[in-house]
């Protein structure tokens, strides 16, 4: 029994992390982007292995709109973000393509309509669709992203949805009325909005990195007013398009003070989240921007990589020292989009490309890489002692923990996953380019 006694404590560890829970008062059961701690762990039991459309799904439901943002649960309502797109006409997105100096393969709109949908936990049916705001003529966005990718996060019969220069918008999730709109905070942000806000006491923090301004800010959750704005203060490249980033920020305590880490463009910072206070910032020492992927947190260390062109794992040293620094870096196989998962002592990791890797989390050192194919941009799950990672084909790959590669299942769906899934009770919530399944054994 020891061995198993020893892979608890590593996974009690794990669900520790030293990271404060960016959520105070009553936290939703799944309340924000990759969970209660921001890492993506679950406590789900029980789950299924493998599923089809006709294996193994309590139902499912048609969305309306496009969307990437992950869903968010509260008892029986499961609410997610979407947008309904209008295309541009074709004269009129030539002649704003021009603007595009980054040449990415973009989709131009002549308006978009943000909403949130709320979905019944139980039965799938659809209880509310709330339309939020309308922009004209909008940024346009990569065609790997959404106007509605970041996740929203609920707490205390709120809901507070991000939607990056666009907006955000407070909604009571009982009845769908909309409580406050803030519309202040802008940038280019060049692929559209990514990173997902966070919450800490009275503070709805955000990030914007855009190719013309980098800064991160706080609204208050009750008003949706201001509270603080904090410019990046570290030297970017002269080129706008390597300024720009899409992170999301994870609240530590490090050496007993609760900071925001915040990544940004080829600088990490760390933040006072009370006040918006510089506390300390680091080069990653390479080229680093459009990072997507959240940090993650855990042996005094954190873990996060680098972004795009050439994304490094990097693993970060904070616990004990006044300023934070690089113990490891790993190139192989590191990714743009899906964020790393921290699982014990080991750190998994899986590229755009469809590489899954295992390192010691402490010094880095390569256990095994796994080549599982497809294309990936969700983070990994880990949920009834299983990783879940799911491709933009549609296909979920179900690993077992441990310094060996062992695959359990895989499952196809057939459309597209770019929202990283979550887990509640026994059942597996995963969302594709058109639809929210609820996947649990069949009874």
């Amino acid at each position: 029994m020891r061995p198993l006694l020893t892979l608890h404590r590593g996974l009690l560890i794990s669900l520790g992390l030293l990271v404060v829970c960016s959520l105070t008062s009553r936290a939703a059961d799944w309340p924000q982007w990759r969970g209660v701690d921001g890492q993506g762990h679950s406590s789900a039991t029980d789950l299924p292995i493998t599923w089809s459309e006709e294996k193994n799904v309590a139902w499912k439901t048609e969305l309306p709109g496009r969307g990437y943002s992950s869903p968010d649960v509260d008892g029986n309502l499961i609410w997610l973000t979407t947008a309904l797109e209008t295309p541009a006409d074709p004269v009129k997105a030539k002649e704003r393509l021009k603007a595009n100096t980054g040449g990415q393969p973009l989709t131009l709109l002549d308006q978009v309509e943000f909403r949130a949908v709320c979905v019944a936990r139980d039965t799938g049916k659809i209880l509310r669709d709330v339309s939020l705001m309308t922009e004209k003529d909008p940024q346009w966005v990569h065609t790997l992203n959404s106007y509605a990718s970041p996740t929203p996060i609920l707490q205390d019969g709120r809901l507070y949805c991000h939607f990056g220069t666009f907006g955000t918008v407070c909604v009571n999730s009982a009845t769908g009325e909309i409580l406050w709109r803030n519309t202040e905070l802008h940038c280019m942000h060049e692929n559209g909005p990514g990173g997902s806000p966070v919450l800490w006491k009275n503070d709805l923090i955000v990030m914007l990195d855009g190719s013309d301004v980098q800064y991160v800010a706080a609204l208050d959750k009750d008003t949706g007013k201001v509270l603080w704005k904090t410019t990046r203060s570290g030297e970017l490249r002269s080129d706008p398009q390597l300024k720009k980033s899409y992170g999301t920020p994870l609240i530590v305590n490090v050496n007993g003070q609760e900071q925001l880490i915040a990544p940004g463009a080829d600088w990490l910072y760390g933040y006072d989240p009370a006040t918006g206070r510089e506390l300390w910032k680091m080069s990653y020492g390479m080229l680093g921007f459009s990072i997507t992927p959240r940090p993650v947190a855990g042996h005094g260390m954190l873990f996060m990589s680098t972004g795009f062109m050439k994304p490094d794992m990097l693993g970060i040293r904070y616990e004990g020292q006044s300023q934070p620094e690089i113990v490891w870096h790993f190139k192989q196989g590191a990714p743009t989009m899906p964020s790393p998962l921290l699982v014990g002592d080991e750190l998994y990791f899986m590229s755009d490309g469809g590489i899954f890797t295992c390192l010691d989390a402490v010094s880095g050192k390569e256990h095994y890489r796994q080549r599982l194919g497809g294309n990936f941009s969700s983070s990994p799950l880990y949920a009834d002692g299983k990783i879940y990672v799911c491709s933009r084909e549609g296909v979920t790959h179900v690993i077992q923990p441990g310094k060996e590669f062992k695959s359990l299942g895989n499952s196809d769906l057939g459309r597209p996953i770019m929202a990283s899934p979550i887990a509640l009770d026994h059942a597996l919530f995963l969302r594709t380019d058109k639809a929210l399944y609820r996947i649990e054994k069949a009874k």
